[in-house]
């Protein structure tokens, strides 16, 4: 599980035991509240937001007993580790996924693949006139999408197996580094089913979770090539055409939003929409880490801001309580806003 492990410990590293352990399971699971989203930012772990949504604790558990038990951490706090020696020189001798990217790509994996995978299956059936066969994905929005798009494609239906196999393999060969079988062996043909995550697993001699990651760094892998590269990708490029990136913000918070800018105060938008007032702060805080251009000044005066920045910069923290011990005059709502605004620089 190395590279999972791998990912584990730097998340630890840059929490600096200032978060539990859970604060990792949450970001892997994609959890969209307003603490993971800000953890994800002030942290900088974006790129692993999002990356491990099957997860459960229990096998996370199971990970995070493994790794005290190889002497990598040790608990020291409350559900807080911190990195070991071992688990430093661990750390420092492997190194993270390169193109692994959840904040950018988590909302967009899943559909990717369905439309990867069943794209494939058609055109390979397509080559050899098989039209009798059942569809390898079950969701009818997919099946759709691609009864329309294979109207629209310019290219000879004989030919669109050999156009998305040159392709594929085009892009596979741009990095060496990047095992094409952690996807190919799941794709399904002509006359041949693609395997399961587990028998993939197995056939390559990967633990599951070790598979997991793989496969969801080798989609995100082929998403950046595919964006960066439209015109040599032009077939894969009509898998992601119209996928729109989902709003970063929450739907709850946009419904703040649209009342923040009719001129409602934070009190009476809590009233208005019967919420707690630390509920719409968490907003707030969702629009300083999303909203280009959005000032924190009515909530926070310049003084105040530069205040709270050289504290968290002199005692090299994140951590809310440490800031707010040497900093009386500034509201938890407040620090957590100039973090949000200023932390991940």
């Amino acid at each position: 599980m190395q590279q999972f492990e791998t990912i584990i410990l730097y998340c630890l590293k840059q929490l600096n035991s200032e978060r539990t352990i859970y604060s990792i399971f949450h970001l892997l699971n994609g959890k969209k509240s307003s603490q993971t989203i800000q953890d994800a930012h002030l942290f900088s772990l974006k790129k692993f937001f999002g990356i491990y949504e099957p997860l459960t604790r229990e096998s996370f558990d199971e990970i995070i007993y493994s790794m005290l038990e190889k002497e990598w951490v040790v608990l020291c706090g409350d559900q807080r580790y911190h990195l070991t020696q071992s688990g430093k020189v661990f750390l420092d001798n492997t190194s993270l996924p390169t193109y692994l990217n959840g904040w950018s790509f988590h909302p967009v994996t899943t559909l990717f693949w369905e439309r990867l995978s069943l794209f494939v299956q058609v055109t390979s059936n397509l080559v050899y006139g098989e039209a009798r066969y059942l569809p390898i994905q079950k969701n009818k929005d997919v099946h759709l999408w691609l009864k329309t798009k294979l109207k629209e494609i310019d290219v000879p239906r004989s030919e669109l197996g050999n156009k998305v196999f040159t392709e594929l393999t085009d892009c596979f060969n741009m990095d060496k580094k990047i095992n094409p079988a952690l996807v190919v062996f799941r794709l399904t043909g002509y006359q041949q089913i693609g395997l399961t995550p587990l028998q993939t697993a197995k056939k390559l001699d990967m633990n599951i979770h070790e598979y997991h990651i793989g496969f969801i760094h080798t989609l995100h892998y082929l998403l950046q090539n595919i964006i960066k590269d439209p015109l040599s990708y032009s077939i894969l490029a009509i898998l992601i055409s119209d996928m729109k990136q989902e709003d970063e913000l929450t739907i709850t918070s946009r419904k703040t939003w649209k009342l923040l800018n009719q001129g409602y105060n934070l009190e009476q938008i809590a009233e208005f929409r019967h919420l707690k007032v630390s509920t719409i702060e968490d907003h707030i805080v969702e629009f300083s880490l999303h909203i280009d251009g959005f000032s924190i000044d009515p909530y926070v005066d310049k003084d105040l801001q530069m205040k709270i920045i050289d504290i968290a910069r002199d005692s090299e923290t994140r951590q809310l309580k440490r800031i707010k011990e040497k900093l009386e005059a500034a509201t938890y709502f407040q620090i957590r806003l100039v973090l949000a605004k200023y932390g991940e620089r």
